[in-house]
């Protein structure tokens, strides 16, 4: 198996605090209010804590599909997060995993600076599609910009 990783930064005008509280700690409530197309998100193994398994449903191309998200790591001391896609509609068929390291600082005007991580631990020595990472990039950074909106807008 090999591993590819990306950097990648961010701001967002909702302090660390905040936004990691909706992010982790709050998630599994918040996402689903924030984002129509979510649907739910249930613990299939584990008790909240890492090792623990969730799936994800939500609404594509009027299909319902899924993700298994895997979470590896949580330092609320350092507002950091760790977690894995192992399953479902976001993993291409040429990863094994898809690790997203996440630290939150303090960012200018009281906002949070959001630095990532992503691991892409492919099947064998199978490359990254480029069009998926972008796709796939594109989506995440669309969530972020509506679950950030949401907080803006519910503070």
């Amino acid at each position: 198996m090999a591993v590819f990783t990306f950097e990648d930064q961010t701001t967002s005008p909702v302090a660390p605090a905040t936004l990691y509280k909706a992010l982790v700690k709050d998630a599994d409530n918040i996402v689903p209010k924030a984002v129509d197309s979510f649907k739910s998100v249930e613990i299939v193994e584990g008790n909240g804590g890492p090792g623990t398994i969730k799936k994800i449903s939500f609404l594509e191309d009027g299909e319902t599909k899924f993700v298994l998200h895997k979470i590896e790591g949580i330092d609320e001391a350092n507002l950091g997060y760790s977690y894995s896609i192992v399953g479902g509609a976001a993993l291409p068929n040429t990863a094994e995993k898809i690790t997203i390291d996440t630290i939150l600082s303090d960012g200018p005007n009281g906002g949070s600076v959001v630095k990532l991580s992503i691991k892409y631990h492919s099947k064998g020595d199978a490359s990254p599609n480029e069009d998926e990472l972008k796709a796939g990039k594109a989506k995440s950074d669309a969530l972020f910009k509506v679950i950030e909106a949401y907080l803006l807008a519910n503070a």
